[in-house]
């Protein structure tokens, strides 16, 4: 009986003992991706930035001028 009682404390050991290594790979993985993320993240404001700054220059460049835009006129002073 005693006997049992100790392989089943070595099992447990070993099975906490995989699961720790496999959390831990795991922690290891997550900061990397979110790492990436992050990257990316930066990576593509900094592109949609040049990309709304190349699409600025271009409409100034070839658009048509604008017309003249009208002033708000309140119904109220319409009324008088």
């Amino acid at each position: 009986m005693l006997t049992l009682h100790w392989l089943l404390t070595g099992a447990a050991v070993l099975t906490a003992g995989v699961a720790l290594l496999i959390v831990r790979r795991q922690k290891k993985r997550l900061e990397r991706l979110s790492e990436s993320y992050w990257e990316l993240r930066y990576e593509h404001g900094q592109l949609r930035a040049h990309v709304n700054r190349i699409d600025a220059a271009t409409h100034a460049a070839t658009a048509e001028p604008e017309p003249p835009a009208t002033n708000f006129i309140p119904l109220s002073s319409l009324k008088r």
